[in-house]
């Protein structure tokens, strides 16, 4: 990953590391972080409520849902990246480690590991679980049809 984030393709990988981080389990996170000192955090891990909004039929007039937590932080490395984490929920350790892969994924020195050892494995076991849950849907589908009668 090159340090001009701007870019399309930038842009779009780090869209994914990071919905990959929001739907990771915490210990993976830690886990991937553990070696990592000399953080500064510029936004510690505090948690609020966000709005949630929703369409009838997905094409409706939006209406108010409720509201739901959410956990939010920053992270300065010392070689000058910045990582930011947003995490449904209230768990400040998982947003914490979620915002210092934002930002180790922007070194290209950890980008290749944390890629190989952690975001690959997960994207393939949100994969496999996405496609399990098709199958079990599937199972359930009704075709109807209508037989045009002879008059």
């Amino acid at each position: 990953m090159t340090p001009e984030l701007s870019t399309p393709e930038c842009t779009a990988a780090r869209r994914r590391w990071m919905r990959l981080c929001a739907l990771a389990d915490r210990a993976a996170l830690e886990a991937a972080t553990a070696e990592v000192s000399g953080a500064r955090w510029l936004r510690p891990p505090e948690t609020g409520l966000v709005m949630v909004r929703g369409r009838i039929g997905g094409g409706g007039a939006p209406f108010n849902l409720g509201e739901m937590p959410v956990t939010r932080c920053a992270v300065a490395l010392p070689g000058g990246a910045v990582g930011h984490a947003y995490i449904a929920g209230r768990d400040a350790a998982k947003a914490r480690a979620a915002a210092l892969v934002d930002a180790l994924m922007q070194d290209p020195a950890h980008a290749e590991r944390l890629e190989r050892d952690l975001l690959a494995p997960l994207a393939d076991a949100l994969a496999a679980a996405d496609a399990a849950a098709d199958r079990k849907t599937a199972a359930t589908r009704v075709d109807f049809f209508t037989m045009v009668r002879g008059d």
